[in-house]
């Protein structure tokens, strides 16, 4: 539209009707919304003008609109005018008509909000602060005072940071304003100080703190004027966070005194106080450490603090019987609307739960002082309270789970032991507030039964009696609401799901009828959850078809009817219709040989399900549950659509789905391969080839096992081992040659050659030649590692499924292969030795003369890959025999000095293969260890590290099997004169340390401290075998360790630091190479407390690990830096309060990281680990930018904005968000 139109509608805007006026402003409220308008110099002022006429308008609705016109004006016109706008609106502020007050007032607030320019809003800031505070410090009333309090603290929460040079004045006049008359003033003057102190430097910062506190130390001041001034510094606190730390030690014990002395009438006091340390303890973790037991007992005789009321009852003793209408009689007893005690025991729930979320360690001396006052608190008679005392419990119960995940073990010092003995007390207290009327108290109970039974999934199986009212109640009362019956649902589905099914046996006749009358509930959430609680109902009915207690034959058709009703219907919302289908399959499953007549109605249905789009994953995943039911579901009636629509699913997009697909088949084949015909076998054969590859090893491992179910159950029809050699088998041998290939899927690999093999008119000697071709050296070279070893597992298990004859003729031609002294070809012999070791360890080759010799001569190859081989094979081949070849490995370790090493990797792979299972232990123990320990204790001290490692494998494997014996004697040569000796000592107790339940556990319990505390030994490779040993102990079993912790810690903390002593400098000539012989240690402790930050985090202080030690490695060399920006990224989710309280030390270090460019003359290697480098500072970045009170450190904002504003570092950092 051209300026004239708009000229146009200016002059309609000032016309005396004001229906005119009102569809002026609307047309120009549209023009100024479009992108592409823009006003000349010569309209610019009379737009301006006439909107800010407009602001007068008589009509409210004109000058609501004028207001909306302002947001995008400010954006289309020079800033000039913008500036001259903000003068004339605060004019008519201070000097205008009260009526026009508040519309100068929002727009102003308007104005700030829409300018996004430095450079603008520095001039408004100039011009507009010292006038708003002139206003606030002589403002005719108090309302305009406010208004411009207000506005300033809109500014200053804005663009606080770019008027530095004014800010002593500003907090000068605004604290002056604390003292004023008018209680809204001072709240205002609160709220905009602390606008204004985020971006104050810490010397201003400390002037207002001091400043309030002067005022706080003045015991005879007004009490209104104490309140506010325990307001602003629990207002600073929220509002600079961790820089409020160094004032605690003025503030603390002030606002602990006012808290304990304040008046009777003085309760706003009180609350103020604890608000303020509720503040404290989370932004300021590390400074308030000395204060946290007093705040927590001041909390603990706060909570309970209700002067005008007596609860004559010192013990619950309300009894099952009650009549529901005196159950809220103690909620009634006492009501004054004046009483505001309740605001005080909120503040007191709210700062306990403060200190159990920043306070993990803490969390034993929670269970003994705060648990059972909270527990007792549960009768509170203030519903508000009441749902602050039970999140206050629950974050407790959340994060006894995180303290403790992942411990099986539980032991009297245990939290989960503690709270295990507080359960009857619980269950007590929550059972009497499940019979109060109020839902709100009902909902919250269920919230605190949820939590308790993820905490402690067994806890209630001698309680759930008492609570089976409660959940009937909540499922059927007329005035239970939405929310409630959700809450209930999920609470039972959690104990039914986690409890022994004979717990509800007694009460299946209560809970079955409101179950089911809620799948017909009218909104979906409740038939959503009703209808997963009906799923592990029947699981509980008919639990793994053992005899039951409980004749569930009654509830079956009830229970079917339930769910077809809602399984038929389509109208529906997605979630029901999902849990629908998962619920019926359950049913037909569990009691299936109880419902034959209703079967030919209900399964059409599910196929049904199968071909929408939208549900089909579920039903597959239904398909697979009824196949695999003990009672043989009659399946004939929708078998074949059921096969084809599934091989359908193969050839989708959708790898959920093809999973569930694969999974399903497999059920589906194993139980009625009989039923489906050959052709179907064979597109499903044909299906499988497209999904065997090293691009989804998983998928190709569950390709792999439907492929070998198929062969096993139709081995005899040729069809189908010709479909499977024809498609399946070229795959399979691409895939042997991939690198990658490992875990699950390499075992799928191997049943699949075993049942190949035995499958109809397929010949082994084809299948042999196939692997060992696929062993041959491609033209773009040799075959990896893994690959190698990879065919020799498959020949091996090819070899045993095809029968001693022909494995018998396999080693022999193996044997030939290394006995043929012609033989340059090394990858031939190579292979040949993977090969035998694989057999070996399978078979036994005693029949075989002379083997061990000829494995043994290819330790003189002067290949390295052939002697590792060989070691290998030797090693494994005594696995097979042990009697016959570990005395003669054991021999030759006396008799052949040179092969020492080769014969100890031999011997290692006798001894870890042994200790896995107990009959292995049994066999090696009756073999001749005496003399194998003696053995290993003489190579303790060698100098080469490769030997010390393998012996220390050996003797840490042994002490699995011995550990009586073997213990003592490592525990004398821990303080052996020789560091190595010290060293293997230490690596032996690492690899003794696994994640199963051995014998060795109750002696190591005893004796680990002694090998632990070699992290203060004065050998560095002492040191670092010792911080290992503390790391897989932490990861295995961290009971054995939690109790030293307080102690190895610290010395733990100090194998961070960058040690001058370990930095050399090595002369090259022409240049110096610095040489940091301590970098190894660094990078394995800092590992080693990722590690505890995962099972041990009760016991570390977050606080005194972040400065200095996480700061020093964030600087470190590139290989430190990695596990320290892991260890960042999990504090920043585990304990962000302490985070927080370091953040702004933390930034420079990642700047610098971020920053860092390789040199010019820089190697791809050089530059693709900056790449990851880079990459591993932007996700710990991004976890620090989740932390809620990230925005207190200025630094930390300044370093996202330079992120986002450069291109290549944003464009990094979104992917890094998005991983």
């Amino acid at each position: 539209m051209t300026n004239l139109n708009i000229t146009n509608i200016l002059e309609k805007m000032t016309g005396k009707d004001k229906d005119y006026r009102y569809m002026a402003t609307s047309d120009l409220l549209s023009e100024l919304n479009k992108e592409g308008f823009k006003a000349d110099q010569d309209l610019e002022p009379k737009l301006t003008s006439t909107v800010l006429q407009q602001l007068e308008d008589a009509s409210g609705d004109v000058s609501g609109l004028a207001v909306k016109c302002l947001a995008p004006l400010v954006k289309k016109v020079g800033e000039d005018r913008v500036v001259d706008m903000t003068n004339k609106l605060y004019d008519k502020l201070l000097n205008g008509k009260d009526q026009h007050r508040d519309t100068a007032s929002i727009a102003l607030k308007t104005i700030i909000a829409e300018v996004t320019t430095a450079s603008l809003a520095e001039r408004i800031l100039v011009l507009l602060a010292p006038q708003l505070i002139k206003g606030v410090n002589t403002g005719k009333n108090a309302e305009i005072k406010c208004e411009c309090l207000d506005i300033l603290g809109d500014a200053l929460n804005k663009f606080g940071n770019l008027i530095t040079k004014d800010h002593e004045y500003m907090l000068t006049a605004l604290l002056s304003q604390l003292g004023s008359n008018q209680a809204s003033v001072r709240k205002k003057s609160i709220s905009c100080i602390a606008s204004l102190a985020p971006s104050l430097s810490d010397d201003l910062l400390a002037k207002a703190t001091l400043q309030v506190v002067q005022l706080l130390k003045n015991r005879s001041a007004k009490s209104e004027i104490t309140r506010t001034n325990i307001q602003m510094i629990g207002s600073l606190s929220r509002s600079v966070g961790y820089r409020f730390g160094p004032h605690l030690a003025e503030t603390v014990p002030l606002l602990i005194s006012y808290c304990t002395s304040a008046s009777e009438n003085d309760e706003e006091i009180r609350e103020y106080s604890l608000q303020a340390l509720e503040s404290f303890m989370l932004r300021c973790p590390r400074d308030i450490s000395p204060y946290c037991d007093g705040i927590l007992n001041l909390a603990l005789n706060y909570v309970s603090y209700d002067p005008n009321f007596t609860d004559s009852m010192e013990e619950d003793t309300d009894e099952e019987g009650k009549d529901e209408d005196d159950d809220d009689e103690s909620a009634n007893e006492y009501t004054d609307d004046e009483d505001v005690s309740w605001k005080v025991r909120r503040a007191s729930a709210k700062c306990l739960s403060a200190i159990i979320i920043s306070r993990p360690e803490m969390l034993l001396n929670m269970y003994l002082e705060a648990c059972p006052k909270l527990i007792e608190r549960f009768r509170e008679r203030e519903e508000n309270v009441k749902m602050d005392i039970f999140n206050t419990f629950i974050e407790l119960l959340r994060q006894t789970g995180n303290v403790t995940k992942g411990q099986v073990e539980i032991d009297e010092s245990s939290p989960r032991w503690l709270l295990k003995q507080e359960v009857p007390k619980v269950v007590k207290s929550i059972n009497r507030q499940l019979r109060e009327k109020s839902i709100k108290t009902k909902v919250g109970a269920f919230s605190v039964l949820k939590e308790l039974v993820v905490v402690l999934p067994d806890c209630l199986a001698d309680h759930f009696g008492s609570l089976v009212p409660g959940i009937e109640k909540a499922l059927n009362d007329k005035s239970s609401t939405s929310n409630l019956k959700i809450e209930a649902l999920v609470f039972t589905r959690l104990v039914m799901a986690s409890h022994s099914p004979s717990v509800f046996h007694p009460y299946i006749l209560a809970l079955s009828g409101p179950i089911l009358s809620a799948i017909g509930d009218r909104y979906y959430k409740v038939t959503a959850e009703a209808l997963r609680v009906c799923g592990e109902l029947v699981r509980v009915l008919r639990p793994n078809l053992e005899p039951s207690s409980v004749d569930f034959r009654p509830y079956i058709v009830p229970i079917y009817n339930a769910i077809l009703g809602r399984l038929a219907n389509q109208d529906q919302d997605q979630e029901v219709k999902e849990c629908a289908i998962s619920c019926m399959s359950l049913v037909v499953s569990t009691f299936g040989d109880g419902l034959q007549r209703e079967l030919p109605a209900c399964l059409p249905i599910l196929v049904d399900r199968m071909g929408n789009e939208i549900t089909r994953l579920t039903a597959v995943k239904a398909f697979s549950v009824i196949a695999n039911s003990p009672h043989h579901i009659d399946l004939s009636c929708v078998l074949d659509h059921v096969v084809s629509e599934l091989t359908a699913f193969l050839r989708k997009a959708n790898r959920a789905l093809r999973q569930a697909t694969l999974g399903t088949l497999n059920s589906l084949v194993v139980t009625y391969g009989g039923q489906i015909g050959s052709s179907s076998y064979e597109t499903i054969i044909a299906e499988l080839s497209t999904l065997i590859s090293d691009m989804d090893l998983h998928m190709t491992a569950l390709a792999l096992e439907l492929c070998c179910t198929i062969m096993v159950d139709r081995k005899s029809i040729q069809n189908i081992s010709l479909a499977v050699r024809n498609k399946i088998l070229h795959q399979a041998l691409i895939l042997i040659r991939s690198a990658l290939l490992q875990g699950q899927a390499l075992q799928a690999l191997q049943r699949f050659f075993a049942s190949l093999v035995q499958s109809a008119n397929t010949s082994f000697d084809a299948l042999l030649d196939s692997l060992i071709c696929a062993a041959k050296p491609s033209q773009s070279g040799g075959l990896a590692k893994q690959a190698l070893s990879s065919i020799a597992k498959c020949v091996a298990v090819l070899c045993l499924a095809a029968g001693d004859q022909k494995c018998a003729s396999t080693i022999e031609m193996l044997k030939g292969i290394l006995k043929d002294d012609s033989a340059t070809n090394s990858a031939k012999q190579h292979m040949a030795l993977l090969c035998l070791g694989e057999i070996g360890r399978r078979k036994d080759f005693s029949n075989h003369v002379q083997i061990e010799n000829i494995v043994i001569e290819s330790f003189q190859s002067p290949f390295e890959e052939i002697k590792s081989a060989a070691s290998y094979a030797l090693g494994n081949i005594a696995v097979g025999n042990l009697s016959k070849y570990l005395p003669f490995i054991l021999d030759q370790i006396d008799n052949q000095q040179k092969k020492q090493y080769l014969l100890l990797h031999s011997l290692k792979e006798v001894i870890v293969r042994q200790s896995v299972d107990h009959t292995g232990q049994s066999e090696l123990r009756d073999s001749n260890i005496e003399k194998i320990l003696a053995l290993l204790f003489n190579h303790c001290e060698s100098e080469e590290e490769g030997v010390r490692n393998v012996v220390a494998e050996c003797l840490g494997k042994i002490a699995l099997i011995e550990p009586n014996k073997l213990i003592p004697e490592l525990k004398e040569r821990t303080s052996s004169p020789a560091a190595n000796t010290r060293a293997t000592v230490a690596i032996a107790i690492k690899y003794s340390i696994v994640e199963r339940p051995e014998k060795i556990d109750e002696i190591m319990f005893s004796e680990i401290s002694t090998f632990l505390m070699l992290i203060k030994d004065s050998d560095r490779h002492v040191r670092r075998a010792a911080v290992l040993a503390l790391s897989t102990a932490a990861h295995n079993k961290p009971n054995l360790i939690k109790g030293l912790l307080p102690e190895l810690l610290p010395l733990l903390y100090d194998q961070t630091v960058v040690k001058q002593e370990l930095v050399r400098i090595v002369d090259l000539g022409p240049f110096k190479h610095v040489v940091d012989d301590g970098l190894e240690l660094r990078k394995a402790a800092f590992e080693c407390v990722d590690t505890l930050l995962d099972s041990c985090l009760d016991q570390v202080n977050p606080s005194s690990f972040i400065v200095p030690f996480l700061l020093s490695g964030l600087g470190d060399h590139y290989d430190v830096k990695m596990p320290c920006h892991l260890i960042l990224s999990k504090l920043a989710d585990k304990c962000p309060s302490a985070v927080v309280a370091a953040l702004d030390s933390l930034v420079e270090p990642i700047v610098k990281t971020i920053n860092h460019k390789p040199k010019g003359d820089a190697v791809k290697q050089e530059v693709d680990r900056n790449e990851d480098m880079i990459r591993s500072a932007l996700r710990a970045i991004a976890s620090l930018s989740r932390i809620s009170g990230s925005d207190y450190s200025m630094q930390f904002k300044n370093l996202m904005n330079r992120i986002l504003a450069t291109p290549a570092l944003a464009e990094k950092y979104s992917s890094v968000r998005s991983e």
